[in-house]
Order: structure tokens, then C-alpha cells, then sequence
């Protein structure tokens, strides 16, 4: 544990490794870290699950496979009770998103100073190893998301026939002169929430994972500053005791977390996407 104040050593941890292609822009600045930890779960998954597949087995399958297949049957439930059209995109997607939300939100459950420690060794000095708790890398996929709504509303609906929801619904004129007169707040709630969609969708899940990791720091923080003859002493072991319980309980708690963030992650995303191929108005 590094030494210092308690400001200190969470400001510390909150700093991500940066990369400045443009020297004082914050806009044109990479965050290092989040994105070789955002590359590395995608990798795991893919691996994992590319590996899974090529040794599936008929009659008596693995553990790791039942494994697999009780997540695709999970998924494939929740997709078929909301997504009533045919699509070879949806069902992928909704896979690909639980599993990589869930294993970027899993990196929250690593010791905080484990992976920053391994890096001091490399020459790295700030790091976050928690993808989720960027707001880039959580807007980035909630704008993808979006973005793939929109075409879907594009090519489902037809231009026109988009036109015609985004400025004649939620409010239907009874006549030609009030769908005209209508077509301005429709315009406008519309808007609101096309931007809306995105924007909660990316800090809901960012929201929830930046107050987990800020309480692991909180916790953390109980044997800062605490030399080896202090923790080698009475009310040293007992905050030693204190730090693993509140830890140990925080980390179990978080599991039902980070799981449930994925879940809803996955299933606004669905919702969405069944939204645009709803041609019924």
C-alpha cells in the first residue's frame, strides 16, 4: 500500500495513463489504460468462447460447455420475450454485450493496487483497470448502440416512413392542420429522447461502477499510511481484520452488481433495437 494522505491516494487511482495526441486537449487524448484493458476482455471473450466452440461435444458435454450454453440459452430467452423479428444481427449482440459489459465490470473485483503495483514495474505510474468506469469507453458503446438503431430505423421503416413517426407521434393530429401544428413538439420530444437513449445508457452503467471502485478505494485506504510495526499490532491486525471483512462483503455484494449492469446494458440495448424494426405506426 502507498503511502500518503487518503485525498491522495484516491486522486492517484482515478488518474488514467494518457496519451496526448494533441498537446493540452483533453479532446484529443487516449486513455491508455482503458483501452488495452477494453481490448484485453474482448480478447478473453472471444478467445474463450471461440475455444468452446470448437470442441463442443455431442452426448455428454464439458462442464465449460453446459457452462456456455446455460449463458446462450439465458440470452436467447431474453432476446426471443423482446425482440419479436427476424434478425441474424440482435442475438450476437445481445451475447457480445453481456459478456464483454460483465468482464469489464469484473476487472472492479481485482485488489485496487494489484494491477498499478504490476505496472510500476513496466514504468507505468497511473493506471485504471476498470473499462466500465470510463466514461468514453461506456458512451462509446451506448453510441454504437444508438447508431445501430438508427440505421435499423432507416432500413426497416424507410425514410419516409421514419419522417413520419419522428414528427407525428407520440401527439396524432385528427386533421392534416394539427399533425402540422404537432409536428414541431413531436420534433422535439422525439429529439430529447433519441440523445436521451445513449446518454443514460452510458451512465447508468458508468455511474454504478465508478461509486463500486470509489468504495474498494474507501476501503483500501483503512491501512494507508500504516508502517509494519503499526499492523503488527493490536488495533493494526484489527484494521487488517476489518479491511479483508468489509472487503470480502463489498465483493460479494458487487458480484450481483456488475452482473445486473451488464444484464440491463444488454437488455435496453434490445429493447432498442426491437423499437426500430417496430414498423406498426
Amino acid at each position: 500500500m502507498a503511502s500518503g494522505s487518503i485525498g491522495g491516494y484516491i486522486e492517484h487511482h482515478l488518474k488514467n495513463n494518457q496519451l496526448e495526441l494533441v498537446e493540452n486537449s483533453m479532446f484529443w487524448t487516449i486513455n491508455i489504460d482503458s483501452v488495452i484493458y477494453t481490448i484485453i476482455t474482448a480478447v478473453v471473450f472471444l478467445g474463450f468462447f471461440g475455444y468452446v466452440a470448437k470442441n463442443v461435444k455431442a452426448g455428454v458435454p464439458s462442464k465449460t460447455q453446459n457452462f456456455i450454453e446455460m449463458i446462450i440459452n439465458f440470452v436467447n430467452e431474453q432476446v426471443n420475450d423482446l425482440f419479436h423479428y427476424q434478425s441474424k444481427v440482435v442475438a450476437p449482440l445481445a451475447l457480445s454485450i453481456f459478456v464483454w459489459v460483465f468482464l469489464m465490470n469484473f476487472m472492479d473485483l481485482i485488489p485496487v493496487d494489484f494491477l498499478p503495483w504490476v505496472g510500476t514495474y513496466a514504468g507505468i505510474n497511473e493506471m485504471r483497470v476498470v473499462p466500465s468506469t470510463d466514461l468514453n469507453i461506456t458512451f462509446g458503446m451506448s453510441f454504437a448502440v444508438i447508431l445501430l438503431v438508427m440505421y435499423y430505423n432507416f432500413t426497416k421503416k424507410g425514410p419516409v416512413g421514419y419522417a413520419k413517426e419522428y414528427f407525428g407521434h407520440p401527439f396524432e393530429g385528427p386533421n392534416t392542420l394539427m399533425k402540422i401544428v404537432l409536428a414541431g413538439p413531436n420534433m422535439l420530444l422525439n429529439t430529447v429522447e433519441t440523445i436521451a437513449k445513449p446518454v443514460s445508457l452510458g451512465l447508468r452503467l458508468f455511474g454504478n461502477l465508478y461509486a463500486g471502485e470509489l468504495i474498494f478505494m474507501l476501503i483500501a485506504v483503512f491501512t494507508l499510511g500504516y508502517g509494519l510495526e503499526q499492523l503488527m499490532s493490536f488495533g493494526g491486525v484489527t484494521m487488517i481484520v476489518a479491511q479483508f471483512l468489509l472487503g470480502l462483503m463489498w465483493a460479494l455484494f458487487h458480484i450481483l452488481i456488475i452482473t445486473l449492469q451488464a444484464f440491463i446494458f444488454m437488455m435496453l440495448s434490445v429493447v432498442y433495437l426491437a423499437q426500430s424494426h417496430d414498423t406498426g405506426h
